[in-house]
């Protein structure tokens, strides 16, 4: 059967093809439950039919929805933000709606015109993208439709926030390395004003502890995001301790700078010292030598669960609060258990001189 263009078929048409009303046709194409299931059936396979696709602009009169969503950041160059974005343009795509994207850049006037802009838009509903998964301002006082933060909570207890799970993924990271037999666990990290950074270390030290061990060097070494600051922070945590064996870095830039000195100073990576490091940024990560276990945000989905929870919220189901997403541990070559140290550190001899001691 060929089948009619989408743009000359109506309601009507389907409704006639079916054999039923055109109030009937409606109700069974926006799944209203008053309609018989084989009498459902018989509409949406006259639709199929047909080829025909509901007007968007009048459906949005009717159920008062325009299918739009308002995306609010303050920095979309931020290399976190384009992931979340980019689930929550999946999420958003799979159920036929759109997103308006509008980035304030940290100014609080534009912030104020994007907000005003996008309500006469009507969107059905915001989502507010943080740029560092710390606290930040509300801003639902000002927005009559449902709000969802994501990757940046809000202060206001009443609204829904999603968040990576720092401290969970921290956890994951060093239980890692203490299941692979490692003892003398070091930690580098970035600034101590950034929550996330705060928060590895709540993990860091919470397995520690249940697992008997003191932190290697003494405290936590934090400094900046920066393969530069792990280098520097390598030497000075190999000089607090020379007997560590592992390394726990706040980000893979971190972890990259630590691998290079460690490989300077003649240490085998992960035979002599495991690392791990955070973010799974593979330019990072896979380029690392060798290959850099790490903790992956799983920052896509956390758009999608924003996605989710702002459909919730527009029908009806506000859940304030924080829900944390988990992250998750891939294991490269940088990381194995501590058993094969003695073995490589045999094999490695020659006339009584380790490849430490050759430099």
């Amino acid at each position: 059967m060929v089948r009619q263009r989408s743009q000359s078929v109506t309601l009507t048409d389907v409704a006639r093809r079916a054999g039923v009303s055109v109030a009937t046709a409606s109700k069974a194409l926006n799944a209203r439950d008053e309609v018989a299931p084989a009498t459902r059936r018989r509409v949406l396979e006259a639709a199929e039919e047909l080829s025909f696709h509901p007007n968007a602009l009048a459906k949005g009169l009717i159920s008062g929805r325009t299918r739009t969503i308002g995306l609010l950041t303050d920095e979309l160059g931020e290399r976190f933000a384009f992931p979340v974005l980019l689930g929550i343009e999946n999420a958003l795509g799979n159920e036929q709606m759109c997103v308006l994207l509008c980035d304030a850049r940290g100014d609080v006037i534009r912030r104020r015109h994007y907000i005003r802009t996008l309500l006469a838009r009507q969107v059905d509903g915001f989502i507010i993208l943080g740029d560092s998964n710390d606290i930040r301002p509300s801003l639902t006082r000002d927005i009559p439709v449902p709000v969802v933060y994501v990757y940046g909570e809000s202060d206001d207890p009443n609204d829904l926030s999603v968040l990576a799970d720092d401290a969970g993924g921290a956890r994951l990271a060093v239980e890692h390395l203490v299941a692979l037999g490692r003892r003398r666990i070091g930690h580098i990290t970035g600034p101590e004003t950034y929550r996330a950074a705060r928060d590895r270390v709540t993990g860091l030290h919470s397995v520690l502890a249940e697992a008997g061990l003191p932190l290697a060097g003494g405290d936590p070494l934090y400094g900046e995001w920066s393969q530069r600051w792990g280098r520097h922070a390598g030497r000075m945590l190999l000089t607090a301790d020379p007997d560590i064996d592992a390394v726990f870095c706040g980000n893979d830039q971190i972890a990259t700078g630590v691998a290079e000195t460690l490989l300077d100073l003649g240490r085998r990576i992960p035979d002599d010292v495991a690392i791990v490091g955070y973010d799974n940024w593979e330019v990072f990560a896979a380029d690392c030598r060798p290959p850099l276990t790490t903790v992956d945000l799983n920052l896509q989905q956390l758009g999608a669960t924003a996605v989710k929870q702002l459909f919730a919220a527009l029908d009806g189901e506000r859940a304030p609060g924080v829900i944390r997403q988990p992250c998750r541990l891939v294991v490269r070559e940088s990381t194995g258990p501590v058993a094969s140290l003695g073995a490589a550190r045999a094999a490695s001899r020659t006339d009584g001189f380790t490849q430490a001691d050759r430099g």
